[in-house]
């Protein structure tokens, strides 16, 4: 099968890397790619938002299969376009992505299937998103709508905070992700990732994840995209994890079909482990980064197969398994990071790290006479296997030090809640 991968960054580095080792696969592309995705597979000078591009492409070179990393594509609805035009493509459709797209309407589709979620109110206009903050006071959470990279999302510990929040949404602060907000109420409890795949009927749990959003030691700063992750996640034990399927996830899976928007690909569901059971903070709707490059080196399942046995509806037919060992990552990122950041800086020392064992995922890289470079703002992800998190942490970071740049940084504590419990 040719398979084209669209995406650039870490994640797409680790899918491409478990779609390589699949039997079935026998030419991979990816669009637009990066330093580290080009060892593995032909770079394709394609512009994700351009679809008729896509679409050219895929009819000209005989893809079977596009492979969706990232989620502005998916709310964009490439996968309908895609499809229209005869092209399979894994991941869900426009209408079903938005789960991702707009927090307004997953939250509303809990409130219909009975979902465990934060209370919340949905606005339009800044005065009554500020009237339900006052009303309801401080600590209080402010989430733009829409697809905001990330940053949309501000955790008021003040009333006036939260304000702020409100009005750097609507004054312009997010574009068109802000032009609605939702305003919620702060759960409290433990963090975790979970994963599932569908194909619009079937749904089977993949594995459990546990995040570092913080951009400092000891979750201080501000949050980014996620500063490194292990899985798998042991507050999510075998009980846990069949909670969340049949609380959450099966009920969701139910209700985007009972609306006519049957939901197919991956449904990664952010949670909050409260003392009363697991609550959904949000949905994404693909493969979460730096998440995928801990879970795809657990997975002991074919992944070109699960994917399209997804997108052909036959689900049911796969089995899904992951080893039990421990995979953690440690994100390395350009110095400023989150904040404004150069680009550029020569990296060495990535053999030397994967020569102790660790895998570099690329995450925000480009080659340049022949070195590679820094070119965003998360740049690799180190990951290390170990028989739990404590061996896996210490191979991570021991490959980390191998690497020679100057330019980025890193947290030193990935890992550490599990460690400390133990």
């Amino acid at each position: 099968m040719h398979v084209l991968l669209i995406g650039s960054g870490g994640r797409e580095h680790a899918i491409a890397a478990k779609l390589k080792a699949s039997p079935l696969l026998t030419r991979l592309t990816a669009a637009p790619g990066n330093a580290g995705i080009g060892s593995l597979a032909e770079i394709a000078a394609l512009d994700p938002a351009d679809h008729p591009a896509v679409i050219d492409f895929c009819r000209r070179e005989a893809v079977d299969l596009v492979f969706i990393g990232p989620e502005a594509p998916l709310v964009a609805g490439l996968v309908d376009d895609l499809k229209a035009a005869g092209v399979k493509a894994f991941g869900p459709s426009r209408a079903a992505a938005q789960l991702e797209g707009s927090k307004g309407y997953t939250k509303d589709l809990c409130r219909e299937a009975f979902i465990p979620t934060a209370a919340y109110g949905r606005f339009t206009e800044a005065s009554a998103a500020r009237a339900y903050v006052i009303e309801h006071g401080a600590p209080i959470v402010v989430k733009a709508d829409g697809l905001a990279a990330g940053k949309g999302v501000v955790v008021a510990e003040t009333v006036e905070e939260a304000l702020a929040a409100v009005d750097a949404c609507f004054t312009g602060a997010f574009g068109a992700a802000g032009a609605e907000v939702v305003v919620e109420e702060m759960l409290v409890g433990e963090e975790a990732s979970f994963f599932a795949v569908a194909d619009g009927e079937t749904v089977k749990p993949l594995t459990a994840a546990q995040d570092h959003k913080r951009v400092g030691d000891g979750d201080t700063g501000p949050n980014t995209g996620g500063m490194g992750a292990y899985s798998p996640a042991p507050i999510v034990d075998a009980a846990m994890a069949e909670r969340i399927m049949a609380e959450i996830v099966r009920p969701t899976v139910a209700a985007m079909a009972r609306r006519g928007t049957p939901f197919t690909g991956i449904l990664f569901a952010g949670l909050m482990i409260t003392a009363e059971g697991p609550k959904l903070i949000e949905y994404n709707t693909r493969f979460g980064d730096p998440e995928t490059e801990v879970m795809l080196p657990r997975m002991t399942t074919d992944l070109l197969e699960l994917a399209l046995a997804a997108t052909e509806g036959r689900l049911k037919d796969v089995a899904v398994g992951f080893s039990d060992e421990t995979a953690l990552t440690v994100v390395m990122a350009a110095k400023g990071y989150p904040g404004a950041y150069a680009k550029g800086s020569t990296i060495e020392g990535i053999a030397d790290a994967e020569a102790l064992g660790a895998t570099v995922y690329h995450a925000g890289t480009a080659m340049r006479d022949g070195r590679v470079v820094a070119n965003g703002g998360r740049v690799l992800a180190v990951t290390a296997t170990g028989a739990d998190v404590a061996e896996a942490q210490a191979k991570a970071y021991a490959a980390v030090d191998r690497i020679r740049w100057p330019d980025g940084f890193c947290r030193r504590d990935i890992g550490w809640r599990a460690v400390t419990r133990g």
